[in-house]
């Protein structure tokens, strides 16, 4: 069993010069947690990563591991594993001697190294590759190794920098199973960084949605996706629609009380794909409008309705397959509803 550390960030600022990278950043990450940042390019996410990682120095506050500050010591001093998006494996050595290397720089027996390398390699599906070298493996394995090498010396707090994004869809897949399986079994601390919401989701404790240098909402994946507290983070996440004023214009009856005027006039009442409903009888709770389809794309798992209301507003409806047995075709008429309790009224 791997031991984890707590980590925490203190009123950290990152300045390159005139322009502030962070500004006073504050997280607290608990031992054995799963969490990533999540953002789009510029967010911080990666900045933050690294200066806990120890490879970009900050201008103000503090980062602990352990309950030990950390900010003055060297990248190998914080005892942290790091799993990088180009893999940064060493050229010249095989699968064996890349995953080896972290104990050999701790001084490990032969035989202890030897032990923990044949169990890392297996335990990522490469036991018969350790004289490989890196040039003969594909991209899902080199990024398995680099995984292993990472996790190799059971480090108390496992980085792992858009580890995902050079693979192909189902290696993504693969990977992002064998992560989860890791941080089960290992109970090991992990800061994740990516801008794929897909993996956010499915392998986080927390998330924290980053803008701007700043985390604009931290929260479990469910409350983040349900629950988003701005537009920012409602639109990062997955898809929904945000109603207009003229939305008011087209619903059949009366708008109900419950609904957010407020919000509906400044466009930022959001309800998600999954919870418009397509030609379903409405209860006295729904909020009920006309639409016209305008596409219907087939997605295997789903099938995503492009709707046009009559006011001209695009929406998106989504089923997952098999849920629906009526056949909707591009210009047929129909009603759209949804649950007041599942439309969310969200900030600027």
């Amino acid at each position: 069993m791997t031991h984890n550390a707590p980590v925490t960030f203190t009123g950290v600022a990152i300045k390159y010069g005139a322009t502030t990278v962070l500004s006073d950043f504050n997280l607290d990450i608990k031992a054995g947690e799963f969490v990533t940042l999540l953002g789009p390019s510029g967010s911080g996410k990666t900045t933050a990563l690294n200066a806990l990682a120890g490879f970009v120095d900050i201008s103000a506050g503090d980062i602990s591991i352990g309950n030990k500050s950390v900010s003055r010591l060297a990248p190998e001093e914080r005892g942290i594993g790091m799993v990088f998006q180009s893999y940064s494996l060493f050229p010249h050595m095989n699968v064996f001697d890349n995953v080896a290397f972290p104990l050999k720089l701790r001084k490990y027996s032969r035989s202890e190294i030897r032990r923990r390398v044949e169990e890392a390699l297996a335990k990522v599906r490469l036991a018969d590759f350790a004289l490989r070298m890196p040039k003969e493996l594909s991209g899902g394995q080199r990024q398995r190794v680099a995984f292993a090498r990472a996790v190799i010396f059971e480090p108390p707090v496992l980085l792992m920098d858009e580890p995902l994004s050079a693979l192909d869809l189902k290696l993504r897949e693969a990977m992002r199973l064998e992560i989860k399986r890791y941080h089960s079994e290992s109970g090991c601390t992990i800061v994740f960084v990516t801008h794929d919401q897909s993996e956010a989701l499915s392998l986080s404790d927390r998330i924290a949605v980053m803008g701007g240098g700043k985390i604009l909402q931290i929260d479990t994946p469910k409350v983040i996706y349900d629950r988003p507290s701005s537009k920012f983070v409602a639109d990062f996440i997955g898809q929904t629609n945000f109603l207009t004023s003229e939305f008011a214009n087209c619903v059949s009856g009366p708008l109900k009380q419950d609904i957010d005027l407020g919000a509906l006039r400044a466009g930022n009442l959001s309800i998600r794909p999954e919870h418009l409903r397509i030609g379903v009888p409405a209860s006295d709770t729904d909020i009920v409008f006309d639409c016209e389809i305008d596409e219907v794309l087939f997605l295997g798992e789903s099938t995503e309705f492009s709707l046009k209301s009559k006011t001209g507003q695009m929406l998106i409806a989504k089923y997952p397959a098999g849920t629906s047995d009526r056949v909707y075709r591009r210009g047929d008429k129909v009603h759209v509803s949804f649950r007041l309790n599942d439309a969310v009224s969200l900030s600027d």
